[in-house]
């Protein structure tokens, strides 16, 4: 017996629903495997759930309460602050920076700037970042992200794939030193990490060029690792360049290709 039109319509809805569930596992996906830098609110949260439920390439099928926090405009429940409660096993440990200030200089294909991270309020990312650098990660990798809106300016870098990807294998918490008022000075060094996830913290970091607002997650706010001491001015020339995309964007790559010749501190 062929299905009547209203059985028809049921199971195209119920195929639909299906094919939005995959694209937002897929999406998820994508999302836990980067180290972002995230400052959207509830609004852009809502953008995307539609964008994702109207999308029409598939894969993957998220859990049932996965699909309806996302159709309430809500976050994941996989990007909680205790998704990955645990340091990879190749993290340093905060010990190794402890009450110690390091000072030191990022020298990037565009000139120097002065830096010096605080182990005293940030003792693991003080001892991460001081690991990286003294192992030469950071040379030749780009700063690929710059952000030039009114109140968000910030430049972003660490990304070995030079596209926002993060190293899976090479992630951290908790969280240090986030300002309670979400206000980031001009000069401040933070690290990005992904939305929603204490633990989330990689190998990228940002610098602030401007005093910039980033509003908490479910998480809270990002780690301040330390600060610039001399060459902020570089940062906001590279940012009064605009970026690669041009028009009115305000979030994307430099203009101006930027990478890390050398990250030395001592």
């Amino acid at each position: 017996m062929a299905a009547s039109p209203r059985e028809t319509r049921e199971a195209r809805r119920r195929i639909q629903q299906m094919e939005a569930k995959r694209e937002l596992r897929r999406d998820q996906e994508k999302r836990r495997k980067r180290d972002n830098l995230l400052a959207g609110g509830a609004g852009a949260a809502a953008v995307i759930v539609a964008v994702v439920l109207q999308l029409a390439v598939f894969s993957g099928n998220p859990t049932e309460e996965e699909f309806a926090a996302a159709e309430a405009g809500l976050n994941s429940p996989s990007a909680s602050p205790s998704a990955t409660a645990t340091n990879a096993p190749n993290i340093p440990k905060p010990e190794a920076a402890a009450g110690k200030v390091f000072t030191g200089e990022l020298k990037l294909n565009r000139g120097a700037v002065g830096v010096q991270l605080d182990g005293t309020k940030a003792p693991q990312a003080a001892a991460v970042f001081k690991s990286l650098a003294d192992s030469g990660y950071y040379q030749g990798v780009s700063c690929h992200r710059l952000t030039t809106a009114d109140n968000f300016g910030v430049l972003q870098c660490g990304s070995k794939t030079g596209d926002g990807q993060g190293d899976p294998g090479y992630t951290w918490g908790p969280l240090e030193n986030t300002p309670a008022d979400n206000i980031y000075p001009a000069g401040t060094i933070a690290v990005a990490r992904t939305g929603g996830n204490a633990y989330g913290n990689g190998t990228q970091f940002f610098v602030v060029y401007k005093d910039t607002v980033i509003p908490a997650d479910a998480a809270g706010g990002y780690t301040v690792v330390g600060k610039v001491t001399s060459g902020l001015d570089l940062v906001a020339k590279i940012a009064a360049a605009g970026l690669k995309s041009g028009g009115n964007a305000t979030d994307g790559a430099p203009v101006e290709p930027v990478t890390i010749d050398s990250f030395s501190l001592k």
